[in-house]
């Protein structure tokens, strides 16, 4: 089960453009690659997603236990050729002093050999001394090569390797040189997602030219086949689902695209037929029983959303009809009664009783843990704590008062600093992200929510 780990000295060295060529190279050769990025992230997965044409997996030690990153690692590394493993931030950095849910302790924890990237801007003899700090800090740690990034031409290289060679025993699978080309446009969440890039293709297949070009994949490759066996997880046997199916709508399109693929895929396995719709040109709602509206960029096309007008009036009735929903950060804007951005205001579904101002700064970032208030419209379980994570530079400003709130948050911002999960009829929308992991089976109970609502709904028409 070949597999490697990319990861850096710090952020912004360039891991996420040198996993996406090393994948599309990979390709290329005609391998079947299995992407996953460690941590809550959706912008860098839509990229690997698109470069590997299989759905990235986020791995994630805050939200899911070790035992079930074994069992998504295992089981999406099955019938693969290679694993590719994006890491965040540096790869020793993390929430803990022990380090235990870091980058390295990822690739303890999967037996996975690590690729250091590192950003060689302005670097010479120094980057020895830096190479060497990263094999020592952790003998665990199977550091099997370095890929220098923003390389400054060839003298800049040889100078680089000629002193990674003579000081260590790290070898230098490649040296990528400054090239603009290379680039992927940023903005205030991070990378350009490319479900919205109008040429992610090409720009996934210009990494993947210049990656196979400056980088020894062949080298890497042979790194990943000597990576342990990492057994898949044992198949259980599941019973047919016989409860009745119910037909769950989401947009997918340039203002929303944030979902995990694990938490569509539990969706369906709890009963959802699940449909797919675009908020910026459908007129209106497929047959729905219920809708999920993830998070994404409502503001970049919003005056497209306030342009489709009918099925903004649309999903406001559904809504107020009692129509189960669940709206997750950019869902939550969507659904308020403006959005407001870089001095222009435009109507939202306008449910929500409060506006959507986006800011300079983020208003909310890294991870929540919320506390359950009972007020939740889903099937009631025993108040716990629920992980979570958000990343919004928006808040909910003009709220009016008397809202029910699903959550406390004990942990992040939420809408507040002390709520989150807005509650009105059958609809909750909140700033935070979910996560089916952990012994959160929000998707369960919002499919039971659903099925109860679409057959109270069914019972009243009958009357």
């Amino acid at each position: 089960m070949s597999h490697f780990l990319i990861s850096a000295a710090h952020k912004s060295s360039g891991k996420t453009t040198l996993s996406i060529g090393l994948t599309a190279a990979a390709k290329a050769r005609g391998l079947v690659v299995q992407t996953f990025k460690k941590g809550p992230d959706y912008i860098d997965p839509l990229w690997l997603t698109a470069a590997s044409g299989r759905p990235c997996r986020n791995l994630d030690f805050f939200t899911m236990s070790r035992g079930e990153i074994e069992a998504e690692f295992g089981g999406a590394m099955a019938g693969v050729d290679v694993g590719v493993i994006e890491g965040n931030k540096g790869l020793y950095d993390g929430l803990d002093l022990d380090g235990s849910n870091s980058n390295a302790a990822l690739a303890e924890l999967l037996d996975a050999p690590v690729l250091l990237v590192i950003d060689a801007r302005g670097m010479t003899r120094g980057i020895a001394p830096l190479v060497l700090g990263y094999q020592a800090f952790d003998p665990n740690i199977h550091i099997r090569g370095v890929i220098l990034n923003n390389v400054g031409g060839s003298r800049h290289e040889g100078k680089l390797r000629r002193v990674i060679e003579h000081y260590t025993d790290v070898p230098v699978l490649g040296a990528v040189h400054q090239d603009s080309s290379l680039v992927i446009d940023e903005r205030h969440l991070g990378l350009t997602p490319s479900n919205e890039a109008l040429r992610a293709r090409e720009k996934i297949d210009t990494l993947g030219r210049a990656v196979a070009a400056q980088v020894d994949v062949e080298q890497i490759m042979g790194i990943a086949a000597k990576a342990p066996t990492f057994p898949p997880p044992p198949t259980i046997a599941q019973s047919m689902q016989q409860a009745r199916p119910v037909r769950i709508g989401y947009p997918k399109d340039k203002a929303f695209g944030f979902y995990y693929p694990g938490d569509l895929e539990k969706m369906c396995s709890s009963g959802a037929e699940l449909v797919s719709f675009n908020s910026l040109t459908d007129p209106s709602l497929p047959r729905v029983d219920g809708l999920f509206i993830g998070g994404g960029f409502p503001e970049s096309v919003m005056e497209d959303l306030e342009s489709n007008s009918s099925l903004r009036e649309e999903i406001r009735r559904f809504i107020e009809d009692g129509g189960p929903v669940y709206a997750e950060c950019g869902g939550l804007m969507y659904l308020a009664r403006t959005l407001s951005w870089k001095g222009k205001s435009c109507k939202m579904v306008g449910v929500i009783p409060g506006d959507a101002v986006m800011h300079d700064r983020p208003q909310g970032r890294g991870y929540v843990m919320l506390e359950e208030t009972g007020e939740s419209p889903w099937p009631q379980v025993e108040i716990r704590e629920i992980a979570g994570h958000e990343f919004h530079y928006s808040a909910l400003e003009s709220l009016d008062g008397g809202i029910r709130f699903a959550y406390r948050v004990k942990r992040g911002t939420g809408l507040d600093g002390a709520h989150d999960g807005i509650v009105y009829k059958n609809l909750l929308a909140s700033y935070t992200h979910l996560r089916d992991a952990g012994g959160n089976d929000w998707t369960h109970r919002f499919v039971s929510h659903v099925r109860h609502c679409s057959g109270r709904m069914r019972h009243r028409a009958q009357d």
